[in-house]
């Protein structure tokens, strides 16, 4: 079976719905809905690391918190892979840095993530996340044609933490995913005027493992059937620079935008040249619902970044 057949087949079936009930412990919300009206939507709550040594003795790896303490995120990366994008390569931090996001709504946990595997890994790492009953949201592209040919896959589940980790570990095992290594404490030099990017952009940027990133979280509450879902889930907007030489730097990430938004963003990159690679949902019912545009130009990164900021003023994201 080819890949397209194999990926044709996997879209043409209904994904597996996997909902919870709310518990009498979950915190609700009451949020305005598209139509004006009101609902109540549990709140996600606050955990420590105790709440996540399950996950993270299953996974052999340990995870970061957002700043409310309320998502616990394990970074999955594929620092064993050599990414070419035409004469980039690519370094992990801007485009191969998949994820397990997992947050709790009383004695629930919900996971989000996405899995970053090669072509021919993707069949057997949909296997095991569908006999885990793991829901696949998202089977797509990042970055335009490179070598060697690679998928992200978009999963999400709800129910007990342990199990939910079991099944994504036995994904990881389906791949070459390398075990943690430990970070350095030091960030390498960065070939780009971070200050004129961060004025362009009108936000400060972050250093990571020789990527200059921004995260932006969308301005209105984004809910999920009876959830309210915190950005650090990946709803945000994500923008990164790769240096490669002379103030010049290879961008990567996704616009997150409801439907209306989407031509303007498409219009205002492609005024500078950047290329759109794939428009696309991450979620099945999330309100309002998203649509992610990733994107890719080798540039001056700070002419990119005027590019990049019309596009972020058409779309609703916190200041």
């Amino acid at each position: 079976m080819t890949i397209r057949t194999a990926l044709t087949a996997l879209l043409a079936v209904p994904l597996l719905a996997i909902t919870a009930c709310g518990n009498d412990t979950d915190t609700p919300d009451s949020t305005t809905t598209e139509h004006g009206g009101t609902a109540e939507h549990a709140a996600a709550t606050q955990t420590t690391d105790a709440d996540w040594a399950p996950v993270a003795e299953i996974l052999g790896r340990s995870g970061k918190f957002d700043k409310t303490n309320t998502v616990y995120r394990v970074g999955l990366p594929r620092t064993d892979l050599s990414v070419q994008v035409r004469d980039v390569t690519i370094n992990p931090g801007l485009s191969l840095g998949g994820y397990a996001a997992f947050t709790k709504y009383g004695d629930q946990a919900m996971l989000m993530g996405d899995l970053v595997v090669t072509e021919a890994e993707l069949p057997a790492v949909t296997d095991a996340l569908q006999a885990g009953g793991l829901a696949q949201t998202a089977v797509h592209k990042h970055l335009p044609q490179h070598e060697p040919p690679i998928w992200w896959t978009h999963i999400h589940g709800m129910g007990d933490p342990a199990k939910l980790a079991q099944t994504i570990k036995a994904a990881l095992d389906k791949t070459g995913i390398r075990p943690p290594t430990p970070a350095s404490g030091e960030q390498p030099p960065l070939d780009l005027d971070t200050a004129g990017i961060d004025t362009a952009l009108g936000r400060k940027g972050t250093s990571e493992g020789g990527v200059y990133k921004y995260g932006i979280a969308r301005a209105e509450t984004v809910t999920d059937g009876t959830h309210t879902l915190p950005a650090a889930l990946g709803l945000t907007t994500a923008i990164n620079f790769q240096p490669v030489g002379g103030g010049r730097a290879a961008i990567n990430g996704d616009f997150a935008m409801i439907e209306s938004e989407i031509q303007p963003v498409v219009q205002a990159l492609r005024s500078a040249g950047i290329e759109v690679v794939e428009i696309h949902n991450h979620g099945l019912d999330d309100n309002p619902r998203l649509f992610y545009m990733h994107f890719w130009a080798v540039d001056d990164a700070v002419r990119l970044s005027k590019a990049l900021r019309t596009a972020l003023d058409a779309t609703n994201l916190q200041k």
